[in-house]
């Protein structure tokens, strides 16, 4: 909705701008000086799980993720809250302190705010990042014969609607807060070459392109990805890796209204191979909070990625592969 708005305005010209809207990437870059730009981003949300200091942990990891999905290391941010009048601070105080917690996992200072009185609890961060201009990896730039690769399990969306159904097994919901409290800073260290040189060609693995996979789902992202890039693209459902539970919900009819949207919107662009279970399509839709990130690696580096990845505690897994552009868009085969 808002890119329809905003698609109707006048657009300012400013060269400095390296990433705008109009680009549909994760987050905006703007240019300081020839080795320093910002990354700035916003994301808040209603409350998704029962706890106040978990759904603040959530809030938190989920915002901070695009910053890391361009390759650039946040360093503030600023709250935001909706919260009832006639509520209980405590449970602010505990939002924050969980949105605290990560903060001070990734070295993200807190410089203040802005709060509304509003009958519905919402929270979440706007966040500044750095990167070297050189460095910005964005969701364009894929090329034929790249290898897709994916670092967290699908699932969150329909395990968060069965735990609003209370039919979530506590399996499901261990694993679904795990990975939605699991900061991405450690995958976007190891892409962006955070810990080498700052030069682009001394960066250890050839990555042509990056992204989060969030609310629009992983077909959602990858349609921006392919768009952006103009190919197309090749999943394998096999290699897909599914959070426990999230097949079960699916087939108890446990489907966000996101979901529906993203399915909507994007299935026309995908072919599936006969063998593909239905299950699988709809996940393949979910809205992810805090999701795992989409890469496009050149396919001689892919190995070695995922072995870098691996060795950091990141379950990185290759998922499928980058075509030229043709029609569909986007194929999933068995």
């Amino acid at each position: 909705m808002l890119d329809t708005v905003l698609g109707k305005l006048a657009r300012q010209h400013d060269p400095n701008v390296l990433i705008g809207f109009d680009n549909a990437d994760d987050a905006g870059v703007y240019l300081l000086g020839p080795d320093s730009a910002l990354v700035q981003t916003v994301d808040f949300f209603t409350p998704i799980v029962d706890d106040p200091y978990t759904f603040g942990q959530i809030a938190a990891t989920n915002a901070l993720s695009d910053v890391y999905a361009m390759g650039g290391k946040p360093i503030t941010a600023l709250a935001m809250v909706c919260f009832p009048e006639k509520e209980d601070t405590a449970i602010l105080e505990q939002i924050l302190a969980g949105g605290l917690s990560k903060r001070v996992e990734d070295d993200c200072t807190v410089i203040g705010g802005h709060s509304i009185r509003d009958e519905e609890i919402k929270f979440g961060y706007a966040v500044t990042g750095l990167i070297n201009p050189q460095r910005v990896l964005a969701n364009g730039g894929a090329q034929p014969g790249d290898r897709l690769l994916f670092t967290k399990s699908l699932g969150t969306g329909v395990i968060s609607t069965a735990i609003k159904k209370g039919t979530a097994q506590p399996a499901w919901i261990a694993a679904a807060v795990k990975s939605m409290t699991t900061l991405n800073k450690v995958a976007g260290e190891v892409l962006s070459g955070a810990y080498g040189p700052v030069h682009e060609e001394a960066r250890p693995f050839q990555i042509h392109s990056l992204t989060d996979v969030t609310g629009f789902g992983l077909i959602g992202h990858a349609r921006e990805m392919a768009l952006a890039s103009n190919v197309s693209l090749r999943f394998f459902a096999s290699k897909i890796p599914v959070m426990e539970g999230a097949l079960e919900c699916i087939r108890a009819g446990d489907i966000p209204g996101g979901l529906k949207a993203n399915r909507d919107f994007a299935e026309c662009l995908v072919q599936y191979d006969a063998g593909v279970g239905e299950e699988l399509k709809t996940l393949l839709f979910d809205p992810q909070t805090a999701g795992g990130l989409l890469i496009s690696v050149a396919p001689a580096d892919a190995d070695g990625l995922i072995a870098a990845l691996k060795a950091t505690g990141v379950p990185a897994v290759e998922i499928g592969e980058v075509l030229p552009n043709a029609k569909p868009m986007i194929s999933v085969m068995e």
